[in-house]
């Protein structure tokens, strides 16, 4: 497994740009345009070509501001970007010959994980992108979910309940996507155990224009869940107040039910992985 765990990415980009502006010196160099290739770890799957464009506008008026991060590659010629390609993109609409840049050496790791950190903290990926880039932190580099969230500055819960989008049947990731729903539509739609009940839930939210708070409702009635008693106003202050402070600590959805005689106290939980956290926190492994 790469060493490139321990490299404390989690800083983001400032730890790898001298500076922070292209002012030659101080470890910025320039490249001519056609020295540098795309970074095939980018998570964004597409590009918004008004905002490319209105990029493009201001590289021609004001030139580039931040360069380019890049790494080498076995063409001694080409360099690669790990962070950076909206600007080469816009600066090859804007005519430009040659753009600032920073060599940096980078593993296969580094070049996703800093593609992902500099998406997230500047110009946000869909729901589906993040879930993506995710997923190939996982499966090709090992990394756990707490790990991810240090990564790119999310909570671990967040990351799991991104990564929970891609076992959307297809035609409800098309319509997440497409903005037909939106992240918290698909979220609302996981709790429902088969792929037909979403699918069956998707077209009622399309077709009658639900919100989140009617696709709640809606999930709930096709789970057969009975809607939440309405907790009694002097218990609500202690009750949340104790709720916050289990969510903090075990950085999940805590439940609890209380009443004159006892109660119920429910912890939820989105994979295995998630449930073995919660254990080890619970018993202090």
């Amino acid at each position: 497994m790469s060493t490139a765990r321990k490299t404390g990415l989690g800083r983001g980009l400032d730890a790898l740009i001298p500076g922070g502006d292209a002012t030659p010196g101080n470890g910025v160099t320039y490249l001519r345009l056609d020295q540098i290739v795309p970074n095939p770890y980018q998570p964004r799957a597409a590009m918004d070509p008004q905002q490319l464009d209105e990029l493009a506008a201001s590289i021609r008026e004001h030139g580039v501001i931040q360069p380019l991060i890049v790494t080498t590659t076995p063409q001694s010629d080409i360099y690669q970007i790990i962070a950076g390609e909206r600007r080469w993109q816009a600066s090859r609409l804007a005519g430009l010959e040659s753009v600032p840049v920073v060599v940096r050496a980078a593993s296969e790791q580094q070049q996703l994980e800093l593609a992902l950190i500099e998406n997230v903290q500047r110009t946000d990926l869909s729901p589906l992108e993040s879930a993506e880039a995710y997923r190939q932190l996982t499966t090709e580099f090992s990394l756990t979910h707490e790990e991810i969230a240090a990564r790119v500055g999310k909570s671990r819960s967040t990351v799991t309940n991104t990564m929970r989008l891609l076992d959307l049947p297809e035609t409800v990731r098309q319509a997440l996507a497409s903005g037909s729903i939106t992240e918290g539509h698909a979220r609302a739609l996981l709790a429902l155990q088969t792929s037909q009940a979403q699918l069956a839930a998707l077209q009622t939210i399309v077709v009658n224009g639900l919100n989140v708070r009617q696709t709640d409702e809606l999930v709930r009635k096709l789970s057969g869940e009975r809607p939440p008693r309405k907790a009694k106003p002097d218990q609500v202050p202690e009750i949340k107040a104790i709720e916050e402070r289990l969510r903090d600590h075990l950085g999940t959805r805590v439940n609890l039910n209380h009443g004159a005689k006892g109660g119920s106290l429910v912890i939820h939980y989105y994979s295995d992985e998630e449930l073995d956290t919660l254990i080890g926190r619970i018993l202090g492994e």
